[in-house]
């Protein structure tokens, strides 16, 4: 390989990262300075969720970009359409590069009426990434509050490793969030070029050491039903069925069902919970559709 036809790249990525801060892509602050202004390189890679000799080798120009890597890389180095353009130009890769926008999620109106059915019991309806796109007043009761969410926070996955009271619910929280993990694993196999996706693993990485093992065992776990064992503040313990069912059109969207045998503890501190909640303000809606 001709490493010289590709030094234009590394000039251009080094050029990139520098134009960026820490703080406007979610870094975390650190004591040591700087000696140069923008990212690290292995900044970058953590964003990009690749090695740091990896990129190391593609600024330097001994090794060619793949194309789901500058995916990667778009997202990692926020770069505009044009930006992106020159980047799959410098790369050699311009037959790689997405030509449209992804489309956005958008809610099936038969989950919807399966879900305002579903009027005792937890229920959310993922879409690709785990995103949250709906759920009913007995899941916020059990949860969070979703509304009040930024619409980009709203992710199964992100709030498992990011959000305290998520976290705290889950009684084995490396259990569920592992599996978690290797439920997004599926999700990159299917579509890995998605700049999303990438997005999200990247952040996820930097934040939390687990998240970063755990991704890096390349496990994978598509079951569709299993126990969810909780602690809730208002009501104690829950050990509940978690059923899922996935959508017959390929959109991508399932539906999640939270429920307990009737006459268990469980089943009763669920009713007892979603009565307390019932008629609570909750956000302006509920059902309001991502636009990533």
């Amino acid at each position: 390989m001709n490493s010289a036809s590709h030094l234009p790249l590394g000039a251009f990525l080094k050029a990139r990262r520098a134009q960026l801060t820490p703080q406007e892509c979610g870094l975390p602050e650190t004591d040591s300075a700087r000696r140069v202004a923008g990212l690290r390189r292995e900044e970058v890679a953590q964003l990009a969720a690749i090695s740091v000799d990896y990129y190391t080798r593609l600024e330097q120009g001994r090794v060619r970009a793949s194309a789901p890597v500058l995916a990667t890389l778009v997202r990692a180095l926020r770069l505009d359409d044009d930006q992106q353009r020159y980047l799959y130009e410098l790369a050699g890769r311009n037959d790689d590069r997405p030509r449209r926008r992804r489309p956005a999620q958008r809610l099936r109106p038969a989950m919807r009426r399966l879900l305002d059915q579903l009027t005792h019991t937890p229920a959310l309806v993922l879409g690709k990434r785990l995103d949250i796109l709906a759920w009913n007043p007995a899941a916020v009761a059990l949860y969070t509050d979703f509304a009040a969410l930024p619409p980009a926070r709203r992710n199964y996955i992100h709030l498992l490793f990011t959000d305290p009271a998520v976290r705290a619910l889950h009684q084995d929280w490396n259990h569920d969030a592992r599996d978690a993990v290797a439920a997004l694993r599926m999700e990159a196999a299917a579509d890995p070029d998605d700049p999303e996706l990438a997005r999200l693993v990247g952040e996820l990485s930097v934040q939390d050491t687990d998240f970063r093992t755990w991704w890096a065992e390349h496990r994978v776990n598509s079951a569709g039903y299993g126990t969810k064992h909780y602690h809730h503040p208002l009501v104690g313990d829950l050990t509940l069925d978690c059923d899922t069912w996935a959508g017959p059109d390929n959109s991508g969207q399932r539906l999640m069902v939270l429920t307990a045998p009737p006459g268990s503890p469980a089943h009763d501190a669920l009713r007892i919970l979603i009565s307390w909640t019932a008629g609570q303000e909750t956000g302006t809606d509920r059902t309001k559709d991502l636009t990533r």
